[in-house]
């Protein structure tokens, strides 16, 4: 007997879109001085000694981990925020530990509920993941920088709405007015503002602290909240700063009943940081020294890349702080991503980022002092 045509299993989603970038890969790996992957923005610089310290004293981890994440772990978080983003008094039951940022960006919209005719925004140029978390949870995306670009059909369905400051890929910071704005215009309609602030500490120029600018600003800094987090959720991961992107660190604070009720899901669905991470999480956090001298590292390679792109005939747009130079040529995002290739260097498609970023190119900063130079010494010819 046949049996009746079954439907295939698994979720059918788009390919991953690095696949795409094989062939530039392949042409990059040609270059007689070998690669210059300036693509993905992994860190390659070694794990603070005093947090693998940390790792390591915990790695006694026999009981399982709580999923709320371990008191001290939590008041580490609530210190961190008073003195390095502008926010006191923020409640240590009001944390969350994260298994990294991506997998929250990937469930947070499942995670409240979302379903059919719930609209997601997220930035016009943004990390595709937001999309792919209204995919998951079978909402809409859609891209806007502002509510008010949306139609009044629209705007009434938006339940959750992404900001990323400053923004992956373009470097975009927004300032406490314009964070206060989006707010405001959430708020109205009832909806969560989720502000992905992972490059929160790597702000240039006007948002460098440690060169005169200022901090760069959190949505939950009492500036933009107003002094209430209701319906807002910051989102954090050390994966940059510390240079931890394998032990996946990361966290969200804020609304205290939306926090409770993710808590509770989690439980349920066993998404919880390992023991150890959370220790090593906690002495990361107290630890602003490492920060800095990473983040020196990051602005000396920065300051040796963006004349080299500017000689190549890239400009660089926005890039005001994070790890990436959003770059472009004024030609096809692929002529660009093929050119470099040429020169043994690998770079973003901006097209990954939507519609909006064709014609750009994203530039990492991740490479060591002597791939950098040596993509300087190509890039100049």
């Amino acid at each position: 007997m046949t049996p009746p045509q079954a439907k295939p299993f698994g979720l059918q989603l788009p390919e991953y879109p690095w696949e795409a970038m094989a062939p530039y890969r392949a042409t990059a790996a040609l270059h007689p001085d070998g690669v210059v992957d300036l693509s993905i923005g992994t860190p390659v610089d070694p794990t603070p000694t005093l947090i693998q310290g940390a790792l390591q004293a915990a790695s006694d981890a026999h009981g399982y981990p709580t999923t709320h994440g371990t008191t001290a772990l939590r008041q580490a978080v609530v210190d961190w925020f008073a003195r390095r983003r502008n926010v006191p008094g923020l409640d240590p039951n009001d944390v969350l530990p994260t298994v990294g940022s991506k997998e929250l960006v990937a469930w947070l919209p499942l995670l409240l509920g979302l379903g059919a005719g719930d609209v997601v925004v997220r930035p016009t140029v943004a990390y595709p993941t937001y999309d792919m978390g209204a995919e998951f949870a079978g909402a809409t995306a859609v891209a806007a920088d502002s509510l008010d670009e949306l139609d009044a059909g629209t705007r009434a369905r938006v339940r959750l709405v992404w900001v990323n400051s400053p923004g992956n890929p373009t470097g975009i910071v927004r300032g406490v007015e314009s964070l206060r704005e989006l707010v405001g215009q959430a708020r109205a309609v009832g909806a969560v503002v989720a502000s992905d602030e992972c490059y929160g500490e790597l702000g240039w120029g006007a948002w460098d602290p440690e060169n005169g600018g200022e901090p760069v600003p959190s949505v939950l800094d009492p500036r933009v909240s107003g002094g209430s987090n209701d319906g807002l959720l910051a989102v954090y991961s050390l994966s940059k700063q510390s240079n931890v992107a394998g032990y996946r660190a990361a966290f969200a604070a804020g609304d205290a009943a939306i926090i409770a009720n993710l808590v509770n899901s989690r439980k349920h669905a066993g998404m919880i940081v390992p023991r150890p991470v959370q220790e090593a999480m906690r002495v990361a956090l107290g630890d602003d020294s490492h920060v800095s001298a990473q983040k020196a590292l990051y602005r000396n390679r920065r300051a040796r890349l963006v004349p080299a792109l500017e000689s190549f005939g890239l400009a660089i747009h926005h890039s005001e702080a994070g790890l990436y130079l959003w770059c472009t040529a004024g030609e096809d995002t692929w002529t660009t991503i093929g050119r470099l290739a040429e020169l043994g260097i690998v770079a973003g498609p901006g097209v990954f980022y939507g519609d909006a970023g064709n014609g750009f190119v994203r530039v990492a900063l991740t490479g060591t002092d002597e791939r950098i130079d040596a993509a300087v010494r190509r890039l100049k010819g």
